[in-house]
């Protein structure tokens, strides 16, 4: 049939000028709205205005334009069809066998800090979503392009053979029906916002591919790494790679997990992490000190992660972590000295991630986690404790730099797969147990782990103790103060364990899950 009459109207203008004079040059007669429209005869390109094809005046400040049957019947009309055919005729109406339309800028209007509410109203299309989706549903003749990246193929296609392929109309039709899918979850998401309805009956997302990844959690699972449309900085997705390998699925999870961490804290830290848990957290005066407190609190485990500051790498701290093997490095950024240090290892990955901002300034976003057949969704765990929140349950209260530590444990063991125990001492962790079907399990390989470190240090636990058992076991290995949630009907056989062996314990009243 070819391609002989296009609507055009896009709000990104880009390459919309080089694409239709392409057309107009292969005899396809142009109709157009708005600016558009005007755009398109300042630069030459013949163009009829919708209202010579409608009959009517654009009206309502142009909210009013293509809502009318000359266009959707152009569009909608089932060519083959002897009974469309006729009604065409007998009503005067032409067919239209493309449309190339994008929408007014929602996205990009709520992303201003200071969008007023009527603005973003404003930026909400309603006449380009329906020409889209009227197109769309008629790829059978119809092409639409909704995608300037699409511009060239499509031309070479017309020029090829005077319209596109069937199998090109169903490509560009279900980009159409995923583009309007994403801008309605945006207005959706927006709305439900603004009513404080984060949670509502139901739950639409989107998500903007950023890159294929080689393969998933194991080589035969397929994968993608996608972003957020308004995505906040300071986070992966918004990442600057400077250096290395693309990022795989593991090491996306693991840098995510290193990065949640060293935002809980506002003094210079660093953050090693293996399989999602960290081996290593140490705060220092400066990032090296940092660095090395994380290093000596596993210097096995630590091969082969992922370390994450929340300072600048410098040239010193560079030195030392170009001596082991590491995947990845984030920071806020890397002096040029440390880049040359480090960039001399060909595969590790560098990321710059701009300044994280306030560890109390962190807030809740909701987390997806999908099952088979549906999804669980809840606000992430940004919760923060003072000393003043503690409340003290044992004859002896912690020592000033017990409550320090204990605080510092807090912030990491919330970070750490359920059941979870962290010792520390001296800023830095110096034993990790997770992951374990029973407390005193995890409690035994922190201890293990910490082996002497273990006099003198604190324990962090994510849940309460269930018996006494635990606290029997930090009393043998030396350990001074505990911190944990509290709320176990056998709180009491704890509390007396711990006065028996002089050790202080806090409740924090709340408890830190992470499955």
């Amino acid at each position: 049939m070819g391609i002989k009459r296009a609507l055009v109207s896009v709000s990104d203008k880009t390459g919309i000028v080089e694409f239709c004079r392409e057309l107009s040059s292969l005899g396809v007669e142009i109709i157009s709205t708005g600016g558009t429209k005007n755009l398109l005869a300042q630069e030459g390109v013949p163009v009829i205005g919708i209202s010579d094809v409608t009959g009517f005046p654009e009206i309502l400040d142009g909210r009013v334009k293509t809502l009318h049957p000359a266009v959707h019947s152009g569009l909608l009309a089932i060519r083959d069809s002897e009974e469309h055919q006729r009604q065409m005729q007998e009503l005067g109406l032409d067919y239209i066998d493309m449309v190339v339309v994008n929408l007014y800028p929602f996205q990009e209007t709520i992303a201003k800090p200071d969008v007023e509410y009527e603005d973003a109203i404003e930026n909400i299309d309603i006449g380009g979503p329906t020409m889209l989706r009227s197109a769309a549903k008629n790829h059978a003749f119809v092409s639409v392009v909704v995608d300037a990246a699409d511009y060239g193929s499509v031309i070479e296609e017309i020029r090829g053979g005077g319209d596109t392929t069937l199998e090109t109309r169903k490509r560009l039709a279900a980009k159409v029906f995923r583009h309007t899918a994403a801008y309605d979850t945006l207005i959706s998401d927006y709305l439900s916002n603004v009513m404080g309805d984060p949670l509502p009956e139901r739950f639409s997302v989107t998500y903007e591919k950023i890159q294929d990844l080689r393969y998933g959690e194991n080589p035969h699972q397929k994968a993608a790494f996608y972003r957020k449309p308004l995505a906040p900085a300071g986070t992966l997705t918004t990442a600057e790679q400077l250096h290395g390998k693309e990022l795989s699925y593991n090491n996306i999870n693991d840098a995510n997990a290193a990065l949640q961490i060293v935002k809980e804290f506002d003094e210079p830290t660093v953050v090693a992490v293996k399989h999602m848990n960290p081996c290593g957290v140490g705060i220092g005066t400066n990032v090296l000190e940092a660095y090395q407190k994380a290093y000596n609190a596993d210097p096995t485990s630590i091969f082969g992660g992922i370390v994450a500051a929340n300072r600048t790498i410098d040239a010193p701290t560079a030195d030392l972590l170009k001596e082991i093997f590491l995947e990845i490095i984030l920071a806020p950024d890397f002096t040029p000295e440390a880049l040359e240090i480090l960039t001399k290892k060909k595969n590790i990955r560098l990321l710059k991630m701009g300044e994280f901002g306030s560890a109390k300034e962190r807030q809740s976003t909701l987390a997806v986690t999908t099952i088979e057949g549906g999804m669980i969704v809840q606000e992430s765990d940004v919760h923060s404790l003072d000393v003043a929140d503690l409340k003290v349950v044992t004859d002896r209260e912690p020592t000033e730099e017990e409550l320090k530590q204990l605080l510092f444990g807090w912030k990491v063991v919330k970070h750490v797969k359920s059941n979870a125990i962290v010792l520390a001492a001296d800023n830095m962790t110096v034993g990790v147990g997770a992951g374990q079907m029973n407390r005193v399990g995890s409690a035994r390989i922190a201890v293990e782990q910490a082996g002497e470190k273990a006099k003198g240090a604190i324990l962090a636990s994510d849940a309460f103790f269930p018996m006494g058992d635990t606290v029997e076991l930090a009393a043998k290995a030396g350990i001074t103060a505990i911190i944990q949630p509290g709320g176990s009907i056998k709180d009491e056989e704890s509390i007396k364990a711990a006065n028996e062996h002089g050790i202080a314990m806090v409740f924090t009243g709340v408890r830190h899950f992470k499955h």
